[in-house]
Parts: structure tokens; C-alpha cells; sequence
């Protein structure tokens, strides 16, 4: 290993470290924690079938009963609907309310902008791997 792949890593981790800070900021404006947000957004992002805790549990890589927990808590705010599993009585499942759709399209695009604006600095680090040593 050379100064030079040490220096891409550290750049890299700071501008991720950096846009999920951002992330958190956004997230907290609008009274969401990182987690909250980043569940919400998987539950949306699944939009083509519902999300069962256990799928939750495994995306946020934590364990399934924080994942009932934070489920319970985002049907509380309002952010989900959840039902029981018609085919598995004991499997909650999980879609985006209007409400959660609507907080998160627009947290959404905010966070867009911010990738966008970091799309080059990050393809210059990445490219950065490509050059010999």
C-alpha cells in the first residue's frame, strides 16, 4: 500500500462521513431521526411489495426486535400503516402512509441536490483507484 491509497480512502470515508451528516441534519429538520429515515425510505424504496420487520431488521442491520420497536414508532408518527400478514398472522408488514410519502419526497430531493453536488468530487476519487501506484 502507497500515501496515495491511504490518502483516497480517508477522502472517501470524509465525503461520506459528510454527506451522511448532511443526511442526519435533513432528517432532524423535519423531526426524523437517521434511523427513522433511512427505514422510511427502505419501506418506500420496497414500494412494489410490503416490508415485513424481518426485511426491515436486515436492511438497517439490526436486530428484529429494534425493528418492531422503531416499525411501532414510525406507524405512531404517522409515517407507516402497518397490518398483519394475511398469509403469516405472526409477520407485520409496513407501507408508506400519504403522510410518510409525502415527508419523504421531499427530503428526497434535497438529498438529490447534495448527491448531485458531490457526484464529481466522489467519480474523481473512484477514478483516482484506477491510477497506477
Amino acid at each position: 500500500m502507497q500515501d496515495h491509497d491511504y490518502q483516497i480512502l480517508a477522502n472517501f470515508r470524509y465525503t461520506l462521513r459528510r454527506f451522511l451528516k448532511f443526511s442526519e441534519h435533513a432528517a432532524g429538520s423535519v423531526g426524523l431521526t437517521p434511523q427513522q429515515h433511512q427505514a422510511l425510505l427502505f419501506v418506500r424504496a420496497s414500494q412494489s411489495r410490503p416490508v415485513a420487520v424481518g426485511d426491515l431488521a436486515e436492511w438497517l442491520q439490526i436486530k428484529p426486535h429494534s425493528a418492531a420497536e422503531l416499525s411501532s414508532r414510525l406507524e405512531t408518527a404517522g409515517l407507516v400503516e402497518r397490518r398483519e400478514d394475511p398469509q403469516d398472522r405472526r409477520r407485520m408488514l409496513m407501507t408508506p402512509s400519504e403522510y410518510g410519502k409525502r415527508l419523504l419526497e421531499s427530503l428526497t430531493q434535497v438529498h438529490r441536490r447534495e448527491l448531485q453536488r458531490l457526484k464529481e468530487p466522489v467519480r474523481e476519487l473512484l477514478a483516482m483507484l484506477d491510477q497506477p501506484e
